[in-house]
């Protein structure tokens, strides 16, 4: 296989661990271990004490697919595949759906190996570009208008990444009816589902919408385990998840034992985790609010509507790549610029998932009152 560079990793590859703020972030701040074991329950504490080292179970340990299986309405654990990290369930899933002289559609500006891995199985990319001026909004007319006979995966990403953009009920629905007419499957990346701004917007699951429909989660986003390397697929398309599973031989093969049990404590107590998240992206939120409200003209964005993540843009002038790169070194914040997406606007991505967040706005806008100066 011949990959296109990951330029987003490759930049955080250079700066995610030599910076004081890391103001890019897409998780949320992650859990100490020692507070994380103490939302085990008798039995997962059980299963801390006393685990082996050894392999575990290529498809996940049962009782963490049928904790994954919990998070959705309609799935059985039979309809869960254990990965590790998000990262291979769309390298494994694309790798399975798509080949050579196959057609795919992803939402773009978004995560690269979405549509690169697509690319690098020898297929052809439709990327559906979301506009600023439309509210970063997904155009079903444009999808179903990139429909041809050889489509085989649409791609979405809600809430999105970098956006922060949340797809209306009516869209979503659309989406799923435009990949059943034309016999495609629809992967929906929810890895930041949870993390609505307001729950009642919160969408179905993609497992839960259609048998084609497949949701793809992690525990690095909203439940703030970055660490632990678990993600999983959940599909009620069984014949699709043992292909992926025999698939996952060729790379992971299985998941990290100690993994699986921390990630089980996490979803058992997923109330307070996840209420621990929804609090500290609200708090920033609002510290970001009032960052857009003391620089008028300089920066703006099209508020998020959930995630941990926004899109703001700079303006006119004052060039996103080089800002960012005059900001961190001056100030030790990182921001990531919309070039490492391939975007041509002169965007950022901001974090708002971090416990430094203050901090690193404060030196934010000494940086803009440098350029003010200037």
């Amino acid at each position: 296989m011949r990959i296109a560079d990951f330029e987003l990793e490759r930049y955080f590859a250079r700066w995610e661990f030599a910076v004081r703020h890391l103001l890019c972030a897409s998780d949320v701040e992650g859990w100490r271990m020692a507070e994380l074991l103490g939302l085990a329950d008798d039995e997962t504490a059980g299963l801390w004490r006393d685990l082996r080292l050894g392999y575990t179970e290529s498809t996940g340990h049962p009782l963490l697919r049928r904790a994954i299986a919990g998070l959705y309405d309609t799935a059985d654990p039979e309809d869960v595949l254990v990965v590790s990290g998000a990262e291979e369930g769309i390298f494994a899933v694309v790798n399975v759906l798509i080949g050579e002289g196959d057609h795919a559609i992803v939402t773009w500006p978004g995560y690269q190996s979405l549509y690169e891995i697509a690319r690098a199985a020898g297929a052809d990319v439709t990327l559906h570009e979301l506009r600023e001026a439309d509210g970063w909004a997904i155009d079903l007319e444009a999808i179903r208008a990139a429909v041809t006979p050889r489509t085989r995966l649409i791609v979405i990403n809600a809430p999105h990444n970098p956006t922060g953009m949340l797809p209306e009920r009516a869209t979503f629905d659309g989406l799923v009816e435009i990949a059943a007419a034309a016999g495609a499957h629809l992967l929906v990346d929810e890895v930041y589902r949870y993390l609505e701004f307001d729950e009642a917007d919160r969408l179905p699951a993609g497992v839960d919408a259609g048998r084609h429909v497949i949701s793809l989660g992690v525990m690095s986003k909203s439940f703030a385990m970055a660490g632990l390397r678990i993600g999983w697929i959940a599909s009620r398309d069984r014949d699709l998840l043992h292909r992926v599973a025999s698939f996952k031989d060729y790379t992971t093969i299985c998941a990290s034992a100690p993994s699986e049990i921390l990630a089980l404590i996490g979803l058992r107590a997923r109330d307070t985790v996840l209420g621990r998240s929804r609090a500290l992206v609200l708090d920033n939120l609002a510290t970001l609010d009032d960052l857009f409200e003391r620089w008028p003209g300089v920066l703006s964005w099209v508020r998020p509507r959930g995630g941990s993540i926004g899109f703001p843009r700079l303006r006119a002038g004052l060039d996103a790549d080089a800002f960012a790169a005059e900001l961190v070194e001056r100030e030790g914040v990182l921001l990531l610029p919309g070039s490492r997406f391939g975007h041509p606007g002169n965007h950022v991505r901001i974090g708002f998932g971090r416990t430094d967040l203050p901090e690193a706005v404060a030196g934010l806008e000494r940086q803009l009152a440098r350029v003010a100066a200037g």
